[in-house]
This record gives C-alpha cells, structure tokens and sequence, in this order.
C-alpha cells in the first residue's frame, strides 16, 4: 500500500497521468504490490501559483521537466529492490512520458504495519507480511 505523490512543474494532466502510471508499473514490477493498489496524488504547479526549486546537486543537471516522486511505504525491502524500483521509474516515466531519467528524483519513506489506516477506522496491516504492500 504506498502512498505516492508526484509534483511536476508545468507537465500538463496527461504526462502527469503517465508518470503516475509509470510510478504505479514500477512499483507492480519491482516491489510486487497488487494491480489495484494504486493511491496517488498527482500535483501539477503552474510556476506562478505553485512552481518547484531544484539545483544540479551530486552533478545531476536537471531542468523544468523535473518530477518529484514521494513514496511512503512500509519497511522492509532490500537496498536492491530499492534501486530497481529508481531504476524502472526512471524508465517507464521516459517511455510514457517523455521525461528524461536525470529529472526523476525519488524520495522513499519507510514506516511500519501499525501507521496505515485503509478506512474504516483499522489498522489492516497489522497482520500482513511487510513486503506484499
């Protein structure tokens, strides 16, 4: 069950769609999660109401076709599954989107079972396995 949410800078509603495809692929690939576990939220800023800030940190220059991908989830999978799930987001937002794999910045945000809540007032992860959401 992650959580993503995607801020673009001036992406426009259907490559903001596709990159909240690519992300969601990514993760059923990668990190196994089930078809219909698809919760997002999809920001696109105009850069006059709302716009995004980025530098050429660690020597990745990047420019307006940014686009930052926040993901919680729980804890538990391995450094590599994690940097194949970076992997194929950078590549699946390039072929749906068009956006190039040097303007993909990623953030991951780990928790545990007890700090979800899917409705209904209950902790459901309470009782399953960390790496099947």
């Amino acid at each position: 069950m992650p959580l993503v949410r995607i801020d673009t800078l001036r992406a426009g509603p259907e490559r903001l769609a596709a990159i909240g495809r690519a992300v969601h692929d990514a993760l059923r690939e990668t990190i196994g999660i089930p078809p219909d576990d698809r919760f997002q939220i999809l920001r696109d800023h105009d850069g006059m109401s709302g716009t995004l800030r980025y530098d050429d940190y660690l020597g990745v220059s990047r420019d307006e076709g940014i686009v930052y991908v926040a993901i919680t989830l729980r804890s538990g999978r391995s450094p590599e599954r994690k940097q194949a799930l970076y992997r194929r987001i950078a590549e699946l937002a390039q072929a749906y989107a068009g956006t190039e794999p040097r303007n993909v910045f990623v953030a991951l945000t780990e928790n545990e079972s007890a700090d979800w809540s899917l409705g209904e007032g209950l902790a459901q992860y309470l009782d399953v396995p960390a790496d099947t959401a």
